[in-house]
């Protein structure tokens, strides 16, 4: 089977940074795209950076310019690096990657289980 594994969530001062990791394990035959979602209270879940390749990365507006996405292939690893955070940033961010599954070389998606970010003085 396949998991995600998300580290990196906290409490940090408007202006902080952090650096959010999330680890594919299991049976993986192929990454294809892997992102970061958020859901904060009262709003819907949105797609907040998703990275296919190196260069080939997307962002929400609100975060551009601030959030880095990257990813780590040897280690089947997607990194968000925040900066200059808000308290509009505040939400559980989850993982999403799309894999090709050895076991049956169907691809699904598979999701963490959600890390807290909360911006706060």
């Amino acid at each position: 089977q396949v998991q995600l594994v998300e580290s990196g969530g906290a409490l940090v001062q408007p202006g902080g940074s952090l650096r959010l990791s999330c680890a594919a394990s299991g049976t993986i035959l192929r990454i294809y795209t892997m992102g970061w979602y958020r859901l904060a209270p009262g709003k819907q879940r949105e797609l907040v950076a998703g990275i296919i390749s190196g260069s080939n990365t997307n962002y929400i507006d609100s975060v551009k310019g601030r959030f880095t996405i990257s990813r780590d292939n040897a280690k089947n690893t997607v990194y968000l690096q925040m900066n200059k955070l808000k308290p509009e940033d505040t939400a559980v961010y989850y993982c999403n990657a799309r894999i090709s599954d050895l076991r049956d070389y169907t691809n699904r998606d598979y999701w963490g289980q959600g890390t807290q970010v909360t911006v706060s003085s």
